[in-house]
């Protein structure tokens, strides 16, 4: 099967568009899967503002991840479930664009992206302006053909160092081929911001689990922040993951560190209790 488009592509259909403002559409999670990350979830809606960036200058550019100011989850999305997606632009120029979204799944809200900032580089470098041109047209009118997504296959981070309950070290290596590098991208493959920060969660998650009360169970994800990527992650590196905990508010506040070779990749927080009203 050709993985352009299928391995790591999370829009089936745009059902509402109005050009560099706003944007409506649905993702079929696939039944046949294991898990749909909530970090999944935020690249759905950052994919969704791809679209409306990219059509709104003529695929001269395309968005990269770079900054999040907040993201809130509500709730997870499981296999045979259906996402509903949203975005408004604040503002969208062959620079950058700066956007805001929403997920959620029959009326229930599932995720919410504020304050977020896309850097543009140049499109032909990652993908074929053509061959975009021709997807998007798809997508605004009879839509992709659903199910293509297989779910990811990624070893998980190799722990190296622990602190029970207060800070955890790992490797996680990308591999050197996968099939989500079809579609992330194909001309230059570059590994997944949201699967660098789904393997952080994890790490995360680990701490929240390990210092719930007894009989209690473990603090749920309220939200990310500070959400900063630096730069890009190329097939085959070594990332070094690190996740440090401090007490907050009877939750958990844990921040995240990804670097290569010493050099910082990434950061972000992640807050855990209970559960965020929608």
């Amino acid at each position: 099967m050709d993985e352009h488009f299928a391995a790591f592509s999370f829009v089936d259909r745009i059902t509402e568009l109005e050009p560099a403002k706003r944007a409506r559409g649905v993702f079929a999670v696939p039944a046949g899967i294991g898990e749909f990350p909530r970090a999944l979830i935020a690249e759905a809606v950052g994919q969704l503002a791809a679209w409306v960036s990219m059509s709104a200058i003529d695929y001269r550019g395309r968005p990269v991840a770079a900054l999040a100011a907040e993201t809130r989850f509500y709730g997870d999305v499981r296999p045979g479930e259906t996402l509903s997606l949203a975005v408004d632009i604040d503002s969208c120029d062959d620079d950058a664009v700066a956007y805001g979204g929403r997920a959620s799944v029959d009326g229930r809200r599932v995720i919410e992206l504020e304050h977020c900032l896309g850097p543009m580089l140049p499109g032909e470098e990652f993908d074929s302006p053509e061959s975009l041109r021709e997807r998007f047209a798809l997508l605004c009118g009879a839509g992709a053909p659903p199910g293509r997504f297989h779910g990811i296959d990624l070893a998980p981070p190799t722990v190296t160092a622990h602190d029970r309950g207060r800070s955890l070290r790992a490797t996680l290596q990308v591999p050197t081929a996968a099939p989500f590098f079809a579609d992330h991208f194909p001309r230059r493959p570059v590994f997944p911001a949201t699967l660098l920060l789904d393997a952080q969660i994890r790490l995360a998650a680990q701490l929240a689990r390990e210092t719930a009360d007894a009989g209690e169970g473990a603090p749920s994800l309220k939200r990310m922040s500070n959400v900063k990527v630096r730069s890009f992650t190329s097939p085959g590196q070594l990332l070094e993951l690190g996740a440090e905990a401090t007490a907050r508010d009877g939750g958990l506040r844990v921040a995240l560190s990804a670097q290569v070779g010493g050099k910082s990749v990434a950061t972000a927080r992640v807050e855990f209790g209970s559960t965020v009203e929608a």
